[in-house]
């Protein structure tokens, strides 16, 4: 029996999404109806008359309102479906169900390193920081030196990396921003991946350095050094003085060794970039099955993009574990309704021109399947950006929407991994937490296959179930956090996309 063109995610549903191209007037049986137009890839189509200001329902789920009498077999997007304020009813707690924790002795176990605090490592990187743009020429310079046929001698160390942002200077001396900057920093350079740092600075900084290391409780020692450039000599000597401080380094962060440890040691930012309307359907939910099975096993997963759950917040608070976790996040929807007010964004509706033309109409639309990567795990906590994750099991961390920006405020709070799902091809990678990106679609997998680590798509193509996916996103998981390369790491994306959320207004 041939596969319907269509796929029906609820009984209750006024849509069904297309599973592939599918031309004007093709019958389809399930639904009784035959397209009107031509149906994109990804995109939705009525399957009973919805009338005019009637919600338009996937995943028995509001995403929207009919702009006009929307006839069966009708080619549904953007240009027939309104964006409009919903009512939410947030039960605060009133879903939650505890996790049912596997035994710790029964556990899933990889191969971390363990440091002498007892945090686990995935990696083991050695860091160059900034706590200004000044010093970035000198960072990159004096990372760059070291070169794979360099690192060679020193096979347990992952690489050598400069942290490069645009801020530090030009900005407000205190406050938020300034308080975000450092948290940031401060997390990275405490990272459990992060073997030792070289911080640099320069005496015009606003970001004094040390001032950063007193408020942040960082203390100079053999594995965290400081580089004055002024006091150095210069550009050149401060090349030279910061490539002798990483040589000193190396031979204590090769003593890393891997070892076997409980699964509950990692930690996962969620990231979901450059969506279509598979994403919510393959994807998404799959790694939200493989994130509860880590969080049966004691693990952690960070939900984040503020902007890209708004509309489905509701579902996020009502699993809360107390209604005064669910009302953080509410008060996080709250202050990015009003920073966005009379703005161009995202959260006003308009979703980008690659989710768009990938099938999704609005924010609301995307949003219900973006909080999908965290499954139907209870919400324990709400951070803030950057803010040092401590609670095992699902928590959200207030971000932006913008991936490279979101991420690092997840691994500057602790995740040792991030996984992120893409319908349209993002291309992105992290240090000191290696990204494992997943497809949510088959064709774009195969001719993306060298930036793609898990093919979601086979659930679009009927090859196997979610939780199937979820298992295998696990497993993989496992065996990336033991070292196996990802393939961003594999083609060395990632030092680039260290951005801090640039908070603030410039001097």
């Amino acid at each position: 029996m041939s596969k319907s063109p269509f796929i029906r995610l609820d009984p209750l549903d006024n849509v069904v999404v297309a599973r592939m191209e599918v031309p004007v007037g093709t019958e389809v049986p399930a639904e009784g109806v035959s397209t009107q137009q031509p149906v994109p890839s990804g995109h939705k189509m009525a399957t009973r008359l919805i009338r005019k200001g009637e919600a338009v329902l996937k995943y028995n789920t509001v995403i929207g309102f009919a702009t006009e009498d929307l006839p069966p077999g009708t080619w549904l997007h953007s240009h027939n479906i309104a964006f409009g304020e919903l009512d939410k009813d947030y039960r605060f707690g009133l879903d939650y169900k505890p996790t049912a924790y596997v035994a710790p002795e029964q556990r899933a176990t990889f191969q971390g390193i363990v440091r002498e605090d007892g945090r686990v490592a995935t990696r083991n990187y050695l860091g160059v920081f900034i706590v200004g743009h000044t010093g970035a020429t000198i960072a990159r310079k004096i990372a760059n030196t070291f070169t794979e046929e360099i690192l060679r001698d020193y096979p347990h160390v992952d690489g050598v990396v400069p942290y490069i942002h645009q801020q530090g200077s030009g900005m407000e001396r205190s406050g938020e921003p300034m308080a975000l900057l450092r948290r940031t920093l401060a997390g990275y350079i405490t990272h459990p991946n992060t073997a030792g740092a070289l911080v640099i600075g320069f005496e015009q900084d606003h970001n004094r350095l040390d001032d950063f290391l007193a408020s942040c409780g960082l203390q100079e020692g053999p594995m965290l050094r400081t580089l004055r450039v002024q006091q150095a000599g210069g550009t050149r000597r401060a090349v030279d003085a910061g490539i002798a401080q990483i040589r000193a380094m190396l031979p204590q962060a090769n003593t890393a060794r891997r070892q076997p440890v409980s699964a509950e040691h990692i930690m996962v930012g969620l990231q979901c970039g450059g969506s279509d309307g598979f994403s919510g359907l393959s994807a998404n939910p799959a790694l939200g099955a493989a994130m509860e099975i880590l969080i049966r096993h004691g693990g952690t997963a960070i939900l984040s993009e503020t902007s890209e759950i708004f509309g489905v917040e509701h579902t996020l608070t009502a699993r809360a574990v107390t209604p005064e976790v669910g009302q953080k996040l509410v008060d996080c929807i709250d202050w990015w309704l009003d920073y966005n007010k009379g703005r161009d964004t995202q959260i006003n509706g308009r979703v980008s021109p690659g989710n768009n033309a990938g099938g999704l109409a609005n924010v609301i639309e995307k949003s219900l399947g973006g909080a999908k990567k965290g499954g139907n795990a209870p919400l324990m906590e709400v951070y803030r950006y950057a803010e040092p994750v401590t609670e095992h099991g699902l928590v959200f961390m207030d971000t932006p929407g913008y991936d490279p920006v979101s991420a690092t405020g997840q691994i500057a709070g602790g995740a040792n991994m991030v996984c992120f799902t893409t319908g349209r091809g993002s291309c992105f990678g992290s240090v000191p937490a290696p990204t494992m990106k997943l497809a949510s679609n088959t064709p774009m997998y195969e001719r993306m296959a060298a930036d793609m680590d898990i093919n979601c798509g086979v659930v679009i193509d009927g090859d196997a179930t979610i939780p199937e996916m979820g298992q295998r996103i696990f497993e993989q998981l496992l065996r990336h956090a033991s070292g196996e390369p990802t393939k961003s790491e594999a083609i060395g994306v990632g030092e680039n996309e260290f951005v801090p959320w640039p908070l603030g207004i410039a001097d």
